[in-house]
Order: structure tokens, then C-alpha cells, then sequence
């Protein structure tokens, strides 16, 4: 099978899982310009990585690519916050970059190609949307997203029998998005508060039971209250449709941008040695703009 009808195959099914408007005759031309751009991609790594290519990538493992490929991730999710969407079309591109590279180092082992990456995906799609692909019926989001659920906990259980919804959740992601994407999955099969009262008054016993560990100055407690006050609220922030990770990303960065113009005006002000009160000020200052 080539890449190139790997990649078609993809793009044609995403198309469908996503009822695209474009009629199929030029459904399938774009499916073959794209695919064309994507065999090329292809061809430059395997070219950097050749005997006779470049030093560096040829050096390059799984591991030592693996901070470059966080950080590509980040800037993207940067550019998507931003929207600025010339810097997503190279971020985008860079992000791929990454799958290239690293399916073409288990390429060169003999493990599996892009072309087994691409059918892998697109079984995995056909597979999870049995309302499109197949003949079941759904009454909205929320019940594909429970069919979901369940579609990928009997996958894993067909391999293990004791298999958890919560096996997927890579380890490394940031906290919040690891409590927040723990709570959807339990609320999917059911496992969730019914009012929002309810989550508010865990939070206000969570509070509780942190201003009890404080008088206790045991540091070991103080972080376990912490840590469920910080879950609760995560909590409370799914409830309300609020993504936890998203809503402390925008809270840094307008700290971030009220603490820069307090150092922009101490700098203007020739303030080597500010007072509480001075940055205050500025600090109110940073807030009406």
C-alpha cells in the first residue's frame, strides 16, 4: 500500500466523519494535491536521515526528540490561544514534522511505517464512529461521546480484562488536564455530581478540611487538602463546561501582563526599591487598561 493512498484514504474519511460539503470530485483532487505534500514531507526526512544526510537527525532518538516535540506542542497551543493563524499553519507543520520523524525511526527498526500509523487512525475512526460509518443511531454529542467510552474500554479489555476508562490518560500531561480528563470519563458511564450545589458544597467541606490541616502546620496534609481543593475545583469548573487547564493558562497570562507593566513603569519612574503600595498602584493601573 503507498503513502499516497494512505494518506487519501484518511483525508477521505475524516471528510465523511465531518459531513465536508465539498462535492466528491474535488473531495478527491485535494486528497491528492494533499497527499502529494505529505509523500514529500515524507521523502525529505527519510533523505535527512539517509547515511549520507544530516549528522544531527541522524543522531536523533525518541527520547532526545521528546522535548523538542512538548515544545512544539506548546507553541502550537500558543498560536491557537493567540489566533494567530499564520503561526498555526507553521506550528501545525512542525507538530507533523514530529510524526514523521519519529514513525520513520521505528521505520528504519522494522516496527511499523507511516502507511501502518495512517490505517491505524483511520480504523480507529471508522471503528469509534459506528453513527457514521455504521448503522447506529445517536440523539446528539453527549451520546457519541459515551458510545465513545465504551468503544475504546472494550478495545482495551479485549487485551486486558481488567482495564480502567482511566488506562488512556498519558501520565505526563499537566495536572489540571489529568483531573479534568479523569472526572469526563467517570461522568461519562454516569459517576458524577447531578447539581451544581452539590460540587460547590464539596468545595466549601474541601476548604474546610484545609484550614484544619493549616492549624496542624503537617506539611504532608497541607498538600493532600491542596491537592483536593484543587481537584473540586477542577471539578466544578467541568461542570460548567469550563476547561481548568484553559481557564489557569488565561489567569497566567494576565498576571503575566499587569506584573510586566509594573516592571515597565518602575523602569520609567527610575524605582529601584518599590513599596507594596507603589506596585499596588500600578498594579490597578495595569488592570483598567
Amino acid at each position: 500500500m503507498g503513502r499516497n493512498f494512505g494518506f487519501k484514504k484518511l483525508f477521505l474519511i475524516y471528510n465523511l466523519a465531518t459531513k465536508s460539503q465539498i462535492n466528491k470530485r474535488n473531495l478527491i483532487k485535494k486528497a491528492v494535491e494533499m497527499s502529494k505534500s505529505f509523500d514529500r514531507l515524507v521523502k525529505i526526512v527519510r533523505r535527512l536521515r539517509a547515511p549520507d544526510g544530516c549528522p544531527w537527525d541522524r543522531e536523533q532518538t525518541h527520547k532526545s526528540l521528546r522535548p523538542y516535540l512538548i515544545e512544539e506542542v506548546y507553541e502550537l497551543v500558543d498560536a491557537i490561544d493567540s489566533e494567530n493563524y499564520d503561526d498555526m499553519k507553521e506550528e501545525l507543520g512542525d507538530v507533523l514534522l514530529h510524526i514523521i520523524f519519529h514513525t520513520d525511526i521505528r521505520a528504519e527498526a522494522g516496527d511499523f511505517d507511516i502507511d501502518d500509523v495512517i490505517e491505524y487512525v483511520c480504523a480507529k475512526l471508522i471503528r469509534r464512529h459506528p453513527h457514521v460509518f455504521g448503522d447506529v443511531e445517536v440523539s446528539g454529542a453527549d451520546e457519541v461521546l459515551h458510545n465513545w467510552e465504551n468503544i475504546k474500554l472494550s478495545e482495551r479489555k479485549e487485551n486486558d480484562e481488567n482495564a480502567s476508562l482511566l488506562d488512556g490518560i498519558p501520565r505526563s500531561m499537566p495536572a489540571l488536564l489529568v483531573a479534568q480528563r479523569m472526572q469526563e470519563k467517570a461522568a461519562r458511564i454516569g459517576f458524577d455530581w447531578t447539581e451544581i450545589e452539590d460540587v460547590r458544597e464539596k468545595l466549601r467541606e474541601e476548604i474546610s478540611e484545609l484550614d484544619e490541616a493549616l492549624k496542624s502546620n503537617d506539611a504532608d496534609k497541607i498538600e493532600d487538602e491542596i491537592g483536593d481543593v484543587l481537584f473540586v475545583i477542577t471539578n466544578l469548573a467541568r461542570f460548567l463546561k469550563i476547561n481548568s487547564e484553559m481557564a489557569l493558562r488565561r489567569t497566567n497570562e494576565k498576571f503575566s501582563k499587569r506584573f510586566r507593566y509594573i516592571e515597565k513603569k518602575l523602569r520609567e519612574e527610575k524605582i529601584e526599591e518599590p513599596t507594596l503600595e507603589i506596585m499596588d498602584k500600578f498594579w490597578n493601573e495595569a488592570k483598567g487598561k
